[in-house]
């Protein structure tokens, strides 16, 4: 019984065969708001994504991920008074929305255990100098494991691993803390994930040493004007956990009118990273194409990550209030 929970557990917290405990993501750069809670209605914008990620495809047992998100910047519900040419006095809300609401969820399938995060986020946004924004995040998060007992053959039906609480589902509550600065030209964002390093428990045995370990992430992006509708992104993205070696993804991104960009990366772990987006008004498709530099690579079609978005909020007269570039 020991041992096979000690087998379990190490797939679902294995951070050292597959990186790390939560889901990784290469077009970080469309939706931040998967990793930093403070992007939440950064931009103005109120954003409704989908990400779906198929990690080394053909391999079996290999990551499947899919995240769901929605994230706006909300209305400062206060008025101003203020007296017409006709002297009668009206009431108009203020121009700027300082807080920023969203929520996600996401399912993951890796190996033997399914999980499935939440997570509800409230930002607050201000103004340095009228030009640079300055954002501060809080994230309530929360977890729920189960191991898929489908994938497993037990020669005793009465097996005890079968009853335990991993098999009916685990939930562990955890909290994310980020920051996020932005400027029309600049971005950068610090986040810390899992802050209180929650520990699991199956059945009467305390795994004292399988914990969700805090994870760290930094990012930053400039845009060079290269002629009034060309603009060369460079980015990376820092990552690291308190059970892994640090990550970083170096890339740029050509864009072209905000409607079309192409990138490529290059991942420290060994893996170069292809992408490509489009917009149509208010509608963003975004493909990325992962290529292993390691072993695995000769027995799988790479990783394949689709990123489907609608953005809200373009419309001046409807949305007077909003803040954005």
């Amino acid at each position: 019984m020991r041992r096979l929970v000690y087998i379990l557990f190490f797939c679902l917290v294995g951070s050292s065969a597959f990186g790390q405990q939560l889901p990784l993501f290469s077009q970080y750069l469309y939706n931040k708001f998967l990793i930093n809670p403070a992007v939440a209605g950064s931009d103005g914008y109120t954003s409704v994504s989908l990400t779906t990620r198929e990690q080394w495809v053909g391999y079996d047992g290999a990551p499947r991920t899919v995240a769901f998100s929605v994230q706006g910047r909300m209305l400062k519900r206060s008025f101003i008074l203020k007296q017409t040419r006709s002297k009668r006095q009206t009431y108009r809300p203020k121009s700027d929305g300082k807080v920023g609401l969203g929520g996600y969820v996401f399912s993951d399938k890796n190996g033997l255990v399914r999980r499935t995060g939440t997570q509800v986020s409230y930002a607050y946004h201000m103004w340095l100098r009228n030009s640079t924004q300055l954002s501060f995040g809080l994230a309530l998060t929360g977890y729920h494991y189960k191991i898929d007992e489908k994938e497993i053959n037990f020669e005793d039906p009465d097996e005890p691993l079968l009853y335990t609480s991993l098999r009916r589902g685990m939930f562990v509550p955890d909290a994310t803390f980020g920051i996020h600065l932005l400027n029309s030209r600049y971005s950068l964002g610090f986040s810390a994930d899992q802050l209180s390093e929650a520990s699991a428990k199956i059945g009467k045995y305390s795994l004292k040493n399988f914990t969700m370990t805090r994870h760290y992430y930094f990012f930053g992006s400039y845009d060079f004007s290269l002629g009034t509708q060309n603009i060369l992104q460079p980015s990376f993205l820092f990552k690291m956990s308190e059970q892994i070696k640090p990550q970083v993804d170096i890339g740029a991104t050509y864009i072209y009118n905000q409607d079309f960009r192409i990138g490529l990366a290059y991942r420290t772990s060994g893996a170069l990273i292809a992408n490509v987006g489009v917009n149509f008004e208010n509608i963003f498709i975004g493909y990325a194409f992962d290529y292993t530099l390691q072993e695995i690579q000769q027995i799988t079609y790479g990783t394949h990550e689709i990123t489907f978005a609608l953005k809200f909020g373009d419309k001046s007269r409807r949305y007077r209030w909003l803040d954005r570039y």
